[in-house]
């Protein structure tokens, strides 16, 4: 498998990115709903914002990676059983995606900073606050990033089932392009 999209496929480097945010978006969103029940008590109170916080900065440079390298390659042209409808709504679909996940973290990233504190991801470096205190920004942000969170999973969900409805009602290669071919969903 390349590196590079080509016209027919995801190049390895578009299909790992693409999982890699997969991944870390849903474990960031089960993280996120765990830690909000701890109670102050718990072991888990301060590590786990911690760690939400760290990854959720690291996620942004891998989107912003992710994104730069789809500006550089181009998709795999549609296949030819998708019609205009479906090409018009997956491309809305996936920018909606896109502008969640960077709203989501972004935030995040606020609620975060709203007291003028950096962000320290796991020790290694800081990311200092852009905004300074700002009185209540911590709650705007807050539900910013509750209802960007949720509609980002929702919209997920349904982008899976739509690529596995490509993959067993239409049985085309939408899902095995993003697998890289693999065969053991044929």
């Amino acid at each position: 498998m390349q590196a590079g999209n080509s016209r027919t496929s995801w190049g390895w480097v578009a299909v790992l990115l693409h999982w890699l945010a997969a991944l870390v978006i849903i474990g960031m969103f089960a993280l996120g709903l765990w830690m909000v029940d701890l109670t102050y008590y718990d072991s888990w109170y301060r590590q786990a914002p911690h760690i939400h916080r760290s990854v959720g900065i690291l996620l942004f440079a891998l989107m912003l990676f992710r994104v730069l390298w789809r500006l550089l390659q181009s998709a795999p042209e549609p296949l030819p059983n998708h019609s205009r409808l479906e090409i018009a709504g997956a491309k809305a679909g996936h920018l909606l995606l896109y502008l969640l996940a960077f709203i989501a973290m972004i935030s995040g990233y606020l609620i975060s900073t709203a007291n003028g504190a950096g962000v320290s991801v796991f020790g290694w470096f800081e990311v200092p606050s852009v905004t300074g205190r700002i009185e209540r920004l911590e709650d705007t942000a807050g539900e910013v990033h509750y209802w960007a969170t949720w509609a980002l999973i929702v919209l997920a969900g349904l982008h899976a089932l739509a690529a596995l409805k490509h993959h067993f009602i239409d049985r085309d290669d939408t899902l095995r392009r993003m697998l890289g071919r693999a065969s053991w969903f044929s």
